[in-house]
C-alpha cells in the first residue's frame, strides 16, 4: 500500500481518479433506472429491454467515435458536448411520457453521447506519472472502479424503489453533470493535447495487441455479464443475497487489482489472471450442481476467487494497449476496447438468459465459465502477441512528423 500511497501523492493524480470515478458513476446506475423507470411507465419488461438494446448500441457504436473526436477537436469540447446531449436525453426519459418508440429514441441518443471520459483518463495518465509508476497506476484505476459496481446498483435501486424512478433518473443527471464537470475543469484535462490521428477510423484494430485487448475484454465482460444474471437467478432479486454474493465478486476484483499491481507485466500475465477468473468460475458451477440450495457463502467464496483475477487482467489490457500505440491513437484503441466489452455485456446477458430459461442457473454459470476459459486459451495460443513490458515502461509511443529538411 505505500506505493500505492507514493503513487497518490504525484501531483494531480488523486483529484483527476476521484473527477473520473464521481463522472463514471452513472455508468453503474444508468441501465437499472432506465429498466425499472420503462417498466414502469408502460407496464412491459419487454418494452425496457428494447430500451436498454437500443443505448447499448448507441454506447457501443459512439465509443471509438467520440474518442476519435477528442484528438480532432480536444477533450473538454467532446466531453462538455457529450455531457450535455447525454443529460438532455435522459430528463427527457425522466419527465415526458412517451411511447416504446420515443423511449427508444431517447435511450439510443444517451447511448450515443455517453461521455468517453474512460478513453481520456487513460489517454491522460502517462502523462501524469513517470514511467515505473504507469502499470500501478492503471492496476489502481481497473481496481477502484469496482466501487462503481459495488455501490452504484445499491444506491440506485434505493432510490428508484422508495423515492420513484424519475427521481433516480434526475439523480442521476445530477451525478453526471456534476462529476462531468469536475473532470472537465480538471487542469490536467487541459494541458493534455492528443494529436490527430493520421490514420482512418478503425486501423488501430489492426495492431495485434488492440484487437487481442478488445477481443478477450469482450470474453472476460460477458463471464461477468454470465455471472450476474446467474447469481440473481440463484437467489432471486427480492431479498439481500444476489447483492451480497455479486458485491463479494466485486471485492474480490478490488483486492487483486491492489495486490497485482506493482507485479511487471511479462507475455504470460494475461493467462495467469484469465486461469484464475476461469478456475473460480469453473468452481461455481460444481457449487450450484452439487449443494441445492446453493448456499450464498459457496457461492460467494468461488466468486471472490474469480474476481481476484478479474481488475489485473484489466489491467495488462490498458498498459499492453498504451506501450503497443502511437500516443494520438490511445484513445480510439481504448473506445474500441470499451466497445468489445459492451457487446460482450449484452452477448453474456443474453446467452445466460436463455440457458437459466432452459436449464436454470447452472446453465449460466457454465456460460460464464466458458468465457473465461476461451478468454485464456486465447491469452495461451496468442501470448506471442503480449509486450514484454517487465524491463519497459507502458508509456505510449511517441507520434512522430516529418521535419522539413533545407537543401
Amino acid at each position: 500500500m505505500a506505493g500505492y500511497q507514493e503513487l497518490l501523492r504525484t501531483p494531480g493524480v488523486a483529484r483527476i481518479i476521484a473527477a473520473q470515478l464521481t463522472a463514471r458513476f452513472p455508468n453503474g446506475m444508468t441501465s437499472l433506472a432506465v429498466l425499472l423507470h420503462v417498466e414502469q411507465m408502460t407496464g412491459s419488461y419487454g418494452a425496457a429491454g428494447l430500451v436498454l438494446a437500443a443505448a447499448s448500441v448507441g454506447q457501443a457504436t459512439s465509443g471509438p467515435v467520440t474518442s476519435r473526436w477528442m484528438g480532432v477537436w480536444g477533450m473538454r469540447r467532446v466531453l462538455t458536448l457529450t455531457t450535455a446531449v447525454c443529460a438532455a436525453a435522459l430528463l427527457f426519459l425522466a419527465l415526458i411520457p412517451m411511447g416504446i418508440a420515443g423511449y427508444m429514441a431517447f435511450g439510443l441518443i444517451a447511448g450515443l453521447s455517453t461521455p468517453p471520459v474512460q478513453p481520456a483518463v487513460r489517454t491522460i495518465y502517462p502523462k501524469l506519472v513517470n514511467a515505473s509508476q504507469l502499470t500501478p497506476l492503471f492496476s489502481l484505476d481497473a481496481s477502484l472502479q469496482e466501487i462503481i459496481w459495488i455501490l452504484a446498483p445499491v444506491v440506485i435501486t434505493i432510490v428508484a424503489t422508495q423515492v420513484g424512478t424519475v427521481t433516480g433518473l434526475l439523480l442521476i443527471v445530477v451525478i453526471l453533470v456534476v462529476g462531468g464537470t469536475w473532470f472537465i475543469a480538471s487542469p490536467e484535462v487541459g494541458r493534455v493535447r492528443i494529436p490527430r490521428s493520421r490514420r482512418a477510423l478503425g486501423k488501430v484494430l489492426t495492431r495485434p495487441v488492440v484487437l487481442l485487448a478488445t477481443v478477450i475484454g469482450f470474453l472476460l465482460i460477458g463471464a461477468c455479464a454470465a455471472v450476474e444474471a446467474a447469481v440473481v437467478a440463484t437467489f432471486g432479486h427480492g431479498g439481500l443475497e444476489a447483492g451480497l454474493v455479486l458485491a463479494m465478486f466485486s471485492v474480490g476484483s478490488l483486492a487483486g487489482g491492489l495486490a497485482f499491481g506493482h507485479v511487471p507485466i511479462g507475455p504470460w500475465a494475461m493467462a495467469r489472471r484469465m486461469t484464475i477468473v476461469a478456475a473460480g468460475l469453473v468452481a461455481t458451477i460444481f457449487i450450484v450442481g452439487d449443494i441445492s440450495p446453493a448456499t450464498p457463502w459457496w457461492v460467494s467464496a468461488c466468486l471472490v476467487v474469480a474476481g481476484i483475477g478479474i481488475a489485473p487482467a484489466l489491467a495488462v489490457m490498458f498498459a499492453m494497449t498504451s506501450a503497443s500505440v502511437k500516443f494520438s491513437e490511445t484513445a480510439e484503441a481504448y473506445g474500441w476496447i470499451g466497445t468489445g466489452q459492451l457487446i460482450g455485456a449484452a452477448l453474456g446477458s443474453a446467452i445466460a438468459g436463455f440457458l437459466i430459461d432452459g436449464v436454470g442457473p447452472a446453465g449460466a454459470y457454465a456460460a460464464a465459465a466458458g468465457f473465461a476459459v476461451l478468454g485464456a486459451l486465447v491469452a495461451v495460443v496468442f501470448v506471442r502477441g503480449f509486450p514484454d513490458l517487465r524491463d519497459r515502461d507502458a508509456s505510449p509511443i511517441p507520434d512522430t512528423v516529418p521535419a522539413p529538411t533545407v537543401t
